[in-house]
C-alpha cells in the first residue's frame, strides 16, 4: 500500500480471560492487515454568518467584509468549481453526467449552470492562458498542427466542423532546458487567416504539414517553414502498401536512415546535431534527391508515385531545413502529440456552440 496515505485502525481484541480455563490471558503477538478503502466525496453547504456589532457609545456599526469568491454571488464554492472543471477535463467526466451523479446525492447541478461555470472560471485563468500563449511564441522555433472537432451550431443543435490548433514550443531535443509548453485555439473553419493571425507575432522557424495556409507566413522572410518527414514519408508508404517496388523500399530505407541518426544525436546541442547532419544526413538527401527526380523523369503524370514525389519535391527546402539548422526537428510529432491528448477525450465533443468552446478550450489548453 502507498505509504503516504492515511491509516485508519481497527483494533480486534480477544478476551483477556481464557474461555478454557478462565485463567488471564498474556499478550503473544498481532497479525496485522491492509485493505485499500475510499472515502466518498459529499456534498455539504458552507454558511457564512457574519455578525454584525454597535458602538453603544457612537452608533459605529461594525461587520466582517464577505470573503471571497471566484465567481462573486454564486452558490458554488472554489472546491465545488475545482470538483467540476478537474472532472470535466481530467477525468473526462463531462457535464450531463455529472449533473447525474449529484443527482443520485439529492442535489440539482443544472448542466447549463455549469457550462456557465467553467466559462466563466476560464476569464478567470485568461491571465494565466494569455502569459502561456506569450511564452509559447517567444520562441525561435514553433511546432504547429490542427485537426477538424465537431461543434454543435447554436440553434439547430446540428454538428458542423470546427478548427482546433495546437502549437508547441518544445526544444528540448536539441539540448534546451527551457520548460515545453503547448497553447490551443479555436476557429469555426481552416481558413488560413487563423494561423496567421495566432503567429502575427512570431519570427523564426515554424514547424508544419504542408497545409497552404502557413504558405504567407513564409513570404515576408520572418518565418521559415520546416516540412515533416512524417508527411514525406506516409506518401511514399502508401503507394508502396498498395504496389511494392523496389524504388519504393528503397526510399523507405532511405528515409529511416534518416530517423536512426536522429535518434543517436536527440538531445545534443544544435551545434552538434548539425554537424552530424551535415556529416550524415546531407549526403543522404543529396541521394535521394537524385532518386526520385530520376524516377519523375520515367513515370507518366497520373502514376501514383507521382503525387508522392511532387509532395516532397515542393517542400524541399523545408524538409531539408534540419540539415542547416540543428534546432528544427525532422518530424512534427510533438504537435501531433499535443493534439492526440485532446482529442482523446472524445467525451468532450460535440461543443455546444462556438462561443463556448473558444472558452473552454483554453483550460485544457493551458494543462498541455
Amino acid at each position: 500500500m502507498a505509504p503516504h496515505l492515511p491509516r485508519e485502525e481497527h483494533e480486534l481484541e480477544p478476551d483477556s480471560i481464557c474461555p478454557k480455563c478462565n485463567n488471564a490471558m498474556e499478550l503473544l503477538g498481532e497479525d496485522v492487515s491492509e485493505q485499500l478503502a475510499r472515502v466518498t466525496a459529499m456534498f455539504k453547504v458552507i454558511r457564512t454568518i457574519r455578525r454584525k456589532r454597535i458602538c453603544t457609545g457612537c452608533g459605529h456599526i461594525a461587520q466582517p467584509p464577505m470573503p471571497g469568491l471566484p465567481i462573486e454571488r454564486s452558490i458554488a464554492h472554489p472546491s465545488l468549481l475545482a470538483e467540476i472543471i478537474v472532472a470535466k477535463y481530467a477525468n473526462h467526466t463531462p457535464l450531463y453526467r455529472q449533473s447525474e451523479i449529484a443527482a443520485r446525492d439529492g442535489v440539482r447541478l443544472d448542466r447549463a449552470t455549469m457550462a456557465r461555470w467553467v466559462g466563466q472560471c476560464e476569464e478567470l485563468c485568461r491571465l494565466l492562458t494569455e502569459a502561456l500563449r506569450r511564452y509559447t511564441m517567444a520562441t525561435a522555433k514553433l511546432h504547429a498542427d490542427d485537426t477538424p472537432i465537431p461543434v454543435l451550431a447554436p440553434g439547430n443543435k446540428k454538428t458542423k466542423t470546427g478548427r482546433l490548433w495546437v502549437y508547441v514550443r518544445d526544444d528540448r531535443r536539441s539540448g534546451s532546458s527551457d520548460p515545453a509548453a503547448v497553447w490551443f485555439a479555436y476557429s469555426p473553419d481552416r481558413k488560413g487567416i487563423h494561423p496567421q493571425t495566432h503567429l502575427a507575432g512570431f519570427e523564426g522557424i515554424l514547424q508544419a504539414d504542408g497545409y497552404a495556409g502557413f504558405n504567407e507566413l513564409n513570404e515576408g522572410g520572418k518565418v521559415r517553414l520546416a516540412f515533416c518527414w512524417d508527411h514525406a514519408r506516409r506518401y511514399v508508404f502508401n503507394v508502396h502498401e498498395t504496389a511494392p517496388s523496389g524504388t519504393t523500399k528503397q526510399w523507405l530505407d532511405m528515409i529511416g536512415e534518416f530517423y536512426a541518426i536522429e535518434a543517436d544525436i536527440r538531445g545534443k546541442p544544435p551545434d552538434e546535431r548539425r554537424r552530424v547532419r551535415q556529416e550524415k544526413s546531407s549526403p543522404l538527401l543529396a541521394a535521394l534527391e537524385k532518386s526520385v527526380r530520376e524516377k519523375l523523369a520515367t513515370l507518366w503524370p497520373k502514376a501514383p508515385l507521382v503525387e508522392a514525389i511532387n509532395y516532397s519535391l515542393n517542400r524541399w527546402d523545408g524538409l531539408t531545413l534540419f540539415c542547416d539548422d540543428g534546432r528544427v526537428e525532422i518530424s512534427n510529432v510533438l504537435a501531433e502529440k499535443a493534439l492526440v491528448q485532446i482529442i482523446g477525450q472524445s467525451d468532450i465533443f460535440p461543443i455546444d456552440m462556438d462561443t463556448l468552446s473558444m472558452r473552454q478550450d483554453s483550460i485544457p489548453g493551458s494543462e498541455g
